[in-house]
């Protein structure tokens, strides 16, 4: 018999079929209006233009430098501060700051390589966090994600997304290996390009392909709204 036409409650409710806790009081999330989660991706978009632009150009080497130490000098400030406090978080981003300060001719001269590791730990953090979830006792992430957006999920949709969680595991870390290979084997503006404009149509399809999937799988659901999905992914 397969796993997916198991009877049996659904995720999401208790023995009884009662809500339980988790399902009835989800997580708070951070709500994003449209106009924000547009600005979002205009400075996503922007990023993405400026890193070609200091790629394909010889003479851009300081804002390439720029733009592959700021991401990481923020995010270090955030998470320092969420961790240790402001005062350990200021200074340890001033004692950051006169680093790189001291050594910027070093970070021009090599800020493709910052590049190369931002771009491949991105991702492959990302799939790390997809794979993660499909660990025994562990609630795949795309099982999380539409038990948040629908509610209890029935056996056949728990099937699926954990193998979509799979899939999207794979794809990153496909992603992150092409990042690599690229550098490599290929002209930095060409790298520039994949990494900057074709990885973004590619995530795309890659939804396009889930959502297509999930239609005729699970005709049942309803389309889920994009908005509410990239803020879900976004804030939690």
């Amino acid at each position: 018999m397969r796993h997916d036409s198991l009877p049996g409650p659904q995720l999401g409710a208790s023995a009884d079929g009662e809500p339980s806790k988790e399902a009835a009081s989800p997580p708070a999330a951070l709500h994003l209006s449209p106009l924000q989660l547009s600005a979002l991706a205009a400075v996503l978009v922007g990023y993405a233009a400026l890193s070609h632009y200091s790629n394909s150009t010889p003479n851009a080497k300081g804002l390439g430098a720029a733009l592959s130490v700021g991401p990481v000098l923020l995010i270090g400030a955030v998470l320092t501060w969420r961790w240790a406090g402001r005062l350990i978080a200021a200074a340890a981003t001033a004692i950051a700051g006169v680093f790189i300060y001291r050594h910027w001719a070093a970070f021009e001269n090599n800020y493709e390589w910052g590049d190369l590791v931002q771009q491949c730990g991105a991702y492959a953090l990302v799939a790390l966090s997809f794979a993660r979830t499909l660990g025994s006792g562990r609630l795949p992430l795309c099982t999380r994600l539409a038990v948040e957006l629908h509610g209890p999920l029935a056996p056949v949709e728990i099937t699926y997304t954990r193998r979509a969680t799979l899939a999207w595991a794979i794809f990153y870390f496909l992603i992150a290996a092409a990042v690599a290979i690229l550098f490599f084997a290929a002209s930095l503006r060409v790298w520039s390009i994949f990494v900057n404009f074709a990885t973004l149509g590619l995530i795309a399809l890659m939804y396009i392909a889930d959502h297509v999937l999930r239609h005729y799988v699970l005709p049942r659901r309803e389309p889920v709204n994009f908005l509410k999905l990239l803020q879900r992914i976004l804030v939690g």
